[in-house]
């Protein structure tokens, strides 16, 4: 990668640079498995005012910011993008308002934006120095070049991704979630072509047609695309997504009504040869004002074609619904505001909760959810799948996943995806205690047509008032995977997990037979403070940090960890909770190494459960560790006890026999020690020295440490008495993309 060449002085100040998506070929590529790969050398990184002489972040007239691809293939991404014009409360929730532009004394060479990831807007931030070739933007850029707000989102959307190499083909509905926070459909015009639109799913049936489209035009983002070109059509490319940027309807000189679609391609050229070509045939059917008034609305990279020309040559229509300023979602079918919306986090675990589609017997294992409907509702409940084949880094991009950790979320769309074939089916019950054989057994109210590889699948139907049962599933049994169930609605819905009775065994359970040593740690998570969620979140380090040890001796010790959160079991009070066991390195943490919490753990007890108690019985070699108990969701409090039971490999107990007195046997037992303890005397290294006497006729009795704190130096999150947990650098979420049909070209 070569420094650019000829750019203007820098100022005074130093400018950012953001060293976790540097300017270098580790974010431009990936594998170099792309045609990106050719411009390796070619390609320099410039800031946009040695770019221009006068950038700017918006335009002053909306066909100004119109997006315009460039050599990587991110059409898809780019079709999202032009979301954000539809409303200036869409365009400001991603890219916050009163960031410094280049000509303010307070620019510093930085860019923030918010990207929807798995349920919650994370804030992104990197420089702004851009790919160029020969001096040029040499990915997205708008019309006019000068503007800057399409190519700095595209970096920042590249930088969750892990490179830029990383948005090569992807599905327009994916990144229109990520950039909207709602839901996105997918029509294929194949079947309204051949059913006139008309769709029956459980629940209802949905009307869909290019004249529905007439209605949604102004309100919200329609996409078209092209999975295989006809012979007639080449010229429209594969896998391909565009814009369709107008609709409208005419009276043609017969009296027909005829439907003309403008279409826009990123490319930014037209690539149109059919009947409504500038000098087409097609126009000889209708006036000829209307012919001049149509053809000057025709930007650059635009085109008209027909409602009949539309359904023949393209494949699918994708659709996002219409975001109102409040922030809230409207049907595509009816057009009224879901202001209830309820979301919650599942997974599908091998062995427990994966009873794969209904053809399995094993079905009615899989996760399940009441939903409460208090009122008749247009309701849409979704399943939203999380990849499994990337995580974030310590610096917040992606990078390859280790073994078969699935506690890392990253949000869209690069090939390596692993998504499932998974699918949704609702059922009315009269109550929630139910035969779940009998229900099952019956037809669903409501469901997909069948199992699909998309990242997300939903459900649109109307509800009466009362319970229903929601049963997300893979299609293929023992398939593990996590998803987040959301639900929107017009009237008030609650939705809560059915909980499975929890097999894990309980501070005051039965251990294995032996001798057991016990030490109970209690903390809480407090909001804002010490509930960092799960490692799907950046906030993750932040949880409760408590050290442990295992002590020396003949090999690993069996021991096992039990996480208690204190609530009482009613309604769907209990917080899905886990915990990782990180190993300390020996000798210690290094200085220059990344932060333990930022590292692969070595033992954990996922996916959340929605349980009072949670548990893990393993071997552990002798040495340090440290135990970081999570609520799945950030900012959730509760208070905790964290049970460690070490199984006692007993040493021979020496014993000296005097006539005429009582047998007296004394011996030292070790107990695993959390860090090394003060409890009236110096306990030295991991080991605790517990003395204990042995009398005739009475049973050994260990004693048990309770309220153990952690050295002063340790990372800790006991909040009684306890130290803070120290803040430690919060790393990036990334992600990656799976579809059945990318958009690439």
């Amino acid at each position: 990668m070569r420094a650019g060449r000829g750019e203007t002085p820098a100022p005074a100040r130093e400018l950012f640079r953001d060293a976790a998506f540097p300017a270098s070929d580790s974010s431009l590529f990936s594998n170099l498995s792309t045609p990106l790969a050719q411009f390796r050398e070619d390609i320099t990184w410039r800031r946009p005012q040695e770019i221009c002489a006068a950038p700017r972040l918006f335009p002053d007239e909306p066909w100004e910011g119109q997006v315009k691809q460039g050599l990587l293939g991110d059409c898809w991404f780019l079709c999202a993008c032009a979301a954000l014009q539809k409303g200036r409360h869409l365009l400001d929730q991603v890219i916050p308002p009163g960031q410094p532009s280049w000509s303010d004394q307070t620019y510093r060479g930085s860019f923030t934006c918010r990207v929807w990831q798995f349920g919650h807007w994370v804030e992104v931030t990197t420089d702004d120095r851009l790919p160029c070739l020969a001096g040029r933007l040499c990915f997205s850029r708008c019309q006019r070049e000068d503007v800057f707000w399409l190519p700095l989102l595209e970096k920042v959307y590249a930088k969750v991704h892990g490179s830029y190499e990383h948005l090569w083909a992807g599905q327009v509905a994916d990144a229109l979630v990520d950039l909207t926070g709602g839901l996105a459909e997918r029509w294929n015009l194949k079947d309204l072509a051949g059913s006139s639109g008309q769709r029956d799913r459980p629940g209802g049936q949905e009307h869909r047609s290019c004249h529905q489209l007439l209605h949604l035009k102004d309100q919200c983002l329609i996409s078209c695309s092209v999975l295989s070109p006809r012979a007639g059509a080449r010229e429209l490319g594969e896998f391909h997504a565009f814009l369709v940027s107008d609709l409208r309807e005419l009276r043609a000189q017969d009296g027909q009504g005829i439907l003309l679609l403008r279409i826009q391609n990123p490319w930014g050229r037209r690539c149109w040869q059919g009947l409504w070509r500038e000098g087409g045939e097609g126009w000889s059917r209708v006036d000829p004002a209307e012919e001049s008034e149509l053809l000057s609305q025709l930007q650059e990279g635009e085109f008209w074609v027909e409602e009949e020309e539309f359904l023949r040559e393209f494949d699918e229509v994708t659709i996002g619904y219409p975001v109102t300023e409040t922030g809230h979602l409207q049907s595509l079918y009816t057009g009224k505001v879901l202001c209830h919306t309820r979301a919650l986090p599942g997974a599908w675990v091998k062995g427990q909760s994966a009873g794969g589609c209904r053809n399995n017997s094993g079905f009615p294992s899989n996760p399940k959810f009441w939903l409460r409907v208090s009122e008749p509702s247009e309701v849409f409940v979704a399943v939203l799948q999380r990849p499994r084949m990337c995580r974030a880094d310590g610096a917040g991009r992606a990078r390859a996943l280790v073994g078969d950790d699935r506690t890392s979320w990253s949000p869209a769309s690069f090939p390596g995806k692993d998504y499932q074939a998974v699918g949704l089916h609702i059922w009315k019950v009269e109550k929630r205690r139910v035969s779940l054989p009998r229900v099952l057994s019956a037809p669903p109210v409501a469901g997909t047509a069948c199992h699909a590889y998309d990242r997300e699948v939903h459900l649109h139907c109307e509800l009466a008032p009362g319970y229903y049962l929601a049963v997300p599933s893979t299609f293929l049994k023992d398939v593990p995977g996590q998803f987040l169930l959301r639900v929107f609605s017009t009237g008030r819905v609650s939705l809560s997990a059915v909980r499975a009775a929890s097999k894990s065994a309980g501070p005051g359970a039965a251990l294995p037979a032996g001798e057991w040593g016990t030490v109970q740690l209690q903390g809480c998570w407090q909001a804002g403070q010490t509930a960092g969620g799960s490692r799907n979140f950046a906030s993750y380090p932040t949880n409760p940090c408590l050290p442990f040890s295992v002590p020396e001796g003949p090999g690993p010790r069996c021991v096992r960890v039990t996480l208690r959160q204190h609530c009482q079991p009613r309604g769907s009070e209990f917080h899905p909770i886990g915990f990782h066991i990180f190993q300390v390195p020996a000798g210690g943490e290094s200085p220059g190494a990344a932060p333990l919490l930022l590292q692969e753990p070595l033992l954990s007890c996922v996916p959340h459960r929605y349980a009072q108690e949670v548990s893990r019985l393993c071997l552990l070699p002798p040495g340090a560790y440290r135990i970081v108990p999570s609520t799945y969701l950030p900012d959730t409090e509760g208070a905790f006890t964290v049970t460690i039971a070490t199984k006692i490999d007993r040493p021979s107990i020496h014993s000296q026999e005097m006539l005429g007195q009582c047998l007296q046997e004394v011996g030292s037992l070790p107990l695993a020690c959390p860090g090394g303890l003060r409890s009236g005397g110096l306990c030295s290294g991991h080991e605790a020295l517990v003395s204990c006497r042995e009398s005739p006729g009475q049973s050994l009795q260990l004693p048990e440490v309770q309220g153990l704190r952690p050295r002063p130096g340790h990372l800790g999150g006991l909040r009684r008495g306890g130290r803070l947990v120290q803040s430690l650098p919060r790393p990036r979420l990334s992600s990656q993309v799976s579809v059945m049909a990318v958009m690439k070209t």
